[in-house]
């Protein structure tokens, strides 16, 4: 292990495993990048502040500028000893400009280049979340638009559920336009929480700012923040930046395992109405027959991760005295596996949804069983003026009477059907037709083919206006 940057107070060299166990550079060497960005921003700061000379300046923004277009530094960073990337980059420095490198760090500590760097990965990883989430949202839109009519002309079909018990029949683009939506709110989560950490630490220092004259504004601006942060006990304290954007991606993965439980149990055998695309599953090494959705169950299994992350976090931070403590140390790996996570999550989704193959005349048959109109027909006798849980008493009536005689509803007669109520006909049973339920589901939001295409206008429109 080379010096350490603090070895003037502490006579001793570390324990090896020690200063093994408390570098940080075998994970933050990621944030390499955003660290040399950062350093590039102060350089040009004290430089045109008057606290290093034009001279000075210029050698170490052109060093740090060498260093950046190297496209090995990050392996070189790697290898070099060092206790995290912060100083691993100095060193990179000084092997250029000599002792020169050690100006950069007047004015700064390591503090507020710690918060400053996980701030810009993290505003890098939700812009880059939400290119991916509006990409998969325009899949469920296309897939939506698609099956709104089918070859022949008739859109396809869904039996809704409730407590995974036939409720109701729906339309499959509106359980695609579902998922439509709530991503819609995800994406606008990482919005939000890239707008609130939207202001720069650097220039804090260690904790109480610095007596040298600096420019905050300018090295936020440089960096692409609105603003410097505005206090600077604050800067290098707080992470709630970090939280933000781990319960962002925790809502997202819910969304993406909700998504992912309805597409496995639909796949199944018992149920048999998707077939999963043969290049995003896999098989078993015993049982010749499997087809796994492998997917969509490593997204329910990563979703606990994601949401161990948060917890994990949030648990770190919940008894730190004020400013600077190195349990913060625990914010990237967090941070990282998380990135690591949803990235390519989102992107698989993306690819799957238009290569699941749906069994249309399957899933409309389905929506025959289980009485799924029965509720349209208690608000027809709702409509003829009996009061909705009268109504709802009979028509729950009549499904016991179908169930211990094994009849649906179409098969009753006249005679039967009076025995419940007199507004209870033959003609007033042809109506309860898939078709005819799920286009009577007018109200704002609702499942008719009709608000459904407007729904799709409607994101159609979402990503013509804001096409980032």
């Amino acid at each position: 292990m080379s010096e350490h940057l603090w070895t003037g107070r502490l006579s001793d060299r570390l324990d090896e495993e020690f200063a093994e166990f408390q570098a940080s550079l075998r994970f933050d060497h990621r944030l390499a990048k955003y660290d040399i960005e950062a350093s590039i921003a102060h350089a040009q700061m004290i430089r045109d502040q008057g606290i290093i000379n034009p001279e000075e300046g210029d050698q170490v923004l052109s060093a740090l500028r060498e260093i950046a277009t190297d496209k090995a530094y990050e392996m070189k960073a790697c290898s070099l000893a060092g206790e995290d990337i912060h100083t691993v980059v100095e060193t990179l420095l000084k092997q250029k400009i000599g002792n020169l490198a050690g100006k950069l760090h007047t004015a700064r500590s390591r503090n507020d280049q710690a918060s400053t760097d996980l701030r810009l990965f993290i505003k890098a990883a939700c812009q880059s979340h939400r290119v991916n989430i509006r990409a998969l949202r325009k899949q469920l839109m296309y897939e939506a638009e698609r099956h709104l009519a089918s070859r022949d002309g008739s859109p396809a079909f869904l039996p809704g559920y409730t407590h995974l018990q036939i409720a109701q029949p729906l339309h499959l683009s509106h359980w695609f336009m579902s998922f439509f939506e709530a991503l819609s709110r995800d994406e606008s989560r990482f919005e939000e929480a890239h707008k609130r950490m939207d202001q720069c630490p650097l220039g804090a220092a260690a904790l109480c700012g610095t007596s040298w004259p600096i420019d905050r504004m300018s090295t936020a601006k440089r960096l692409g923040f609105y603003e410097p942060m505005r206090n600077s006990v604050d800067a290098v304290a707080s992470r709630d930046f970090v939280t933000d954007y781990l319960c962002a991606s925790s809502s997202l993965m819910a969304t993406l395992s909700r998504m992912s439980e309805d597409l496995i149990l639909y796949s199944t055998s018992e149920f048999g109405f998707v077939q999963m695309p043969d290049e995003l599953s896999t098989g078993s090494s015993i049982m010749p027959q499997k087809k796994n959705p492998d997917l969509c169950e490593l997204t329910r299994g990563k979703t606990g991760r994601v949401y161990g992350h948060l917890m994990g976090t949030l648990t770190v931070l919940k008894a730190l005295p004020t400013a600077y403590n190195k349990d913060l140390q625990e914010d990237k790996e967090a941070v990282f596996d998380v990135f690591d996570t949803v990235g390519p999550l989102l992107r698989l989704w993306a690819r799957l949804m238009p290569k699941l193959r749906w069994d249309t005349d399957k899933m409309f048959q389905r929506t025959h069983d289980g009485f799924s109109c029965a509720t349209e027909l208690a608000d027809e006798l709702a409509r003829g003026g009996v009061p909705f849980r009268e109504a709802h008493r009979i028509v729950g009536r009549l499904v016991l009477f179908c169930v211990t005689r094994g009849k649906s509803f179409g098969e009753l007669k006249s005679s039967e059907l009076r025995t419940f109520h007199p507004l209870l006909t033959e003609q007033l049973m042809e109506r309860m037709s898939v078709e005819l339920v799920a286009e009577s589901r007018k109200s704002f939001g609702g499942s008719s083919k009709r608000l459904i295409a407007e729904a799709i206008d409607q994101g159609k429109k979402q990503f013509r206006d804001n096409p980032d």
